[in-house]
């Protein structure tokens, strides 16, 4: 049977160069769930595998999407799954290099089906956020949906947001509408956590920031400056310099 092997652990744990190496050892090619990666734009702040690191394996879903494009889990899974379905003719192994555990279970597992809100609600939202700041969306979301709130990481804008577009545009918890079967996959699921000890961990997280300000991230990020409403923007790495 066909196999995905999924590599997942947290930021600057040494996935890519293990995802590489595996990808190398079976003769295939590396998939990416890491969705700060799929943006043209986005370089040095997201980490993006280097020069050398593309070329050594092909690699997907790597610097192929607009951050100006809005782009949603459902449709990187459904994208996803069209590509495995490709890749799975040529190979009978393929890695899949995780960084957004939501974008990893997405294609694993399978999503909810959930509305896409209306443009007026989505933009009224980023209106709300920009002048009112991510409190007042934690609080919204406290009052529509408080086992949810429990739940999200309250700085992570972009899920504040989405979890408000399905209660506004439902008018039922976010929470109440996650609740669908596991859908099954034509293939085996290999799942693998990289970590490291904390401390050492903490000591590559740190070189990684000071490595990525020797290269230019000041400069990356005041590029971007004028586009960081953008969702894809809402993200650790530039949030931080805006």
């Amino acid at each position: 049977m066909k196999t995905l092997k999924v590599l997942e652990g947290p930021t600057a744990v040494g996935k890519t160069a293990l995802a590489i190496e595996w990808a190398l050892a079976d003769r295939t090619e590396i998939v990416s769930a890491d969705s700060r990666q799929f943006y043209r734009e986005l370089d040095i702040g997201v980490a993006r595998p280097s020069p050398e690191e593309l070329a050594a394996v092909p690699h997907h879903f790597i610097a192929c999407k607009s951050i100006e494009e809005y782009y949603s889990v459902s449709r990187y899974e459904q994208e996803a799954l069209a590509l495995l379905e490709e890749l799975f003719k040529k190979h009978d192994v393929v890695i899949l290099a995780g960084g957004s555990g939501l974008y990893v279970n997405a294609l694993c597992h399978g999503i909810d089906d959930l509305p896409d809100p209306a443009p007026e609600l989505r933009e009224a939202l980023k209106k709300q956020l920009a002048e009112e700041g991510i409190e007042s969306l934690q609080q919204e979301l406290k009052r529509l949906d408080p086992a949810f709130y429990e739940q999200v990481d309250l700085c992570n804008s972009v899920r504040l947001r989405r979890a408000l577009e399905v209660c506004i545009t439902t008018g039922k918890p976010f929470s109440s509408l996650r609740t669908g079967p596991r859908k099954q996959r034509p293939f085996r699921i290999e799942r693998y956590a990289l970590n490291r000890p904390k401390e050492e961990l903490y000591e590559r997280i740190n070189r990684r920031v000071d490595l990525m300000m020797e290269a230019g991230l000041l400069d990356e990020a005041r590029a971007l400056w004028p586009q960081a409403h953008l969702n894809a923007l809402q993200t650790v790495g530039y949030r931080e310099l805006f």
